[in-house]
């Protein structure tokens, strides 16, 4: 510490000394004054709020494994607790330890700090439960779930879990009505498994199984063709994309079919169960822009020089079939 402030000392005197140097010949005592006022305002003022610990190397060095992270985390939360994501962070911290229960109790802090988080709260919840010796959700858990879908009745992961909870506790048509909104919000692919969850539950409970969903509208119908000129091109493995995206977007897809390039010509109607991203629907959109796309590998990802046709721009919903031609242009 006497080093420290020596050090401090002799850099102010020199840095003042440079500042005040046009006052010396003319107000010595006032450039004398000044400086050693300056002086004293910097060393009290880091008295106050300075930290000369963090110039130790061996202070700032980083942790070397995730035992001395855990720690230092340990002794910054134990300084300041009132930090939501840090008991957050510690608690994955201890999952990866495979430290459950000492998991739980971080993520509980977290969500005691932030009643309003329903992502902490359901985490908090799931914690509990993977902290059970039989992976149960304890009624502690339940109420942090509950209080999840307050904040954000559409949280999914908070509304899936109070699901398996009640269906732990035998509560199978409540399962099965917890459940049933997600059918809205997952794309067609999850809902499918998700449905046959939900009639399970309401077969426990004996209940009829749900309706079957009503085939979607299809939005565009498009015929796609190939230049006969680059047949010669197409590998066995060869797929067709027909993708919709909007203008000028994300080039995430917000319809997409994929087809065998051995079926060109062919004609594909898209609608809502070709949608990639649950929260953006074909029939969200007022415009799409129409591409269809040959990969000659069969992955979506068809590289920059694949066979391609011009993307053609259409406003929903379109009156009739859209022409894309697959040509080297």
């Amino acid at each position: 510490m006497a080093a420290f402030f020596a050090i401090a000392a002799l850099l102010g005197i020199v840095v003042f000394a440079l500042m005040l140097r046009p006052l010396w010949k003319d107000a010595r005592a006032v450039a004398l004054g000044v400086g050693a006022l300056a002086l004293l305002s910097v060393g009290l003022l880091y008295r106050l709020v300075g930290t000369p610990q963090a110039l130790d190397p061996a202070a700032v060095r980083g942790p070397q494994t995730l035992s001395e992270a855990i720690t230092q985390l340990e002794a910054a939360l134990r300084d300041n607790p009132n930090q939501p994501e840090g008991w957050a962070l510690l608690a994955q911290a201890w999952q990866r330890e495979n430290q459950p229960a000492k998991a739980r109790d971080a993520l509980g802090k977290a969500a005691a700090l932030a009643p309003d988080n329903p992502d902490l709260l359901t985490e908090a919840a799931q914690a509990r439960a993977l902290a059970d010796p039989e992976r149960r959700f304890d009624a502690q858990a339940i109420a942090l779930l509950q209080a999840a879908l307050q904040v954000n009745p559409a949280h999914q992961r908070a509304r899936w879990f109070l699901g398996v909870s009640q269906r732990q506790a035998g509560k199978n048509a409540e399962a099965a009505a917890t459940w049933a909104p997600l059918l809205a919000q997952v794309d067609a692919r999850i809902a499918g498994s998700l449905r046959e969850k939900i009639n399970l539950a309401r077969s426990d409970a004996s209940l009829s199984p749900l309706p079957e969903p009503a085939a979607p509208t299809p939005l565009l119908t498009v015929d796609v063709s190939l230049d006969p000129a680059l047949a010669a091109k197409l590998a066995p493995g060869a797929s067709v994309f027909v993708i919709a995206r909007q203008p000028g977007g994300s080039p995430i897809p917000v319809a997409a079919q994929r087809h065998p390039a051995v079926s060109l010509p062919f004609t594909a109607s898209l609608s809502d169960a070709d949608s990639p991203m649950p929260n953006l629907k074909l029939s969200q959109v007022g415009e799409v822009e129409l591409l269809a796309k040959i990969s000659l590998d069969g992955s979506a990802n068809a590289g920059p020089n694949a066979l391609e046709s011009r993307p053609v721009r259409i406003r929903l919903p379109a009156t009739g079939p859209v022409r894309l031609v697959i040509d080297a242009h």
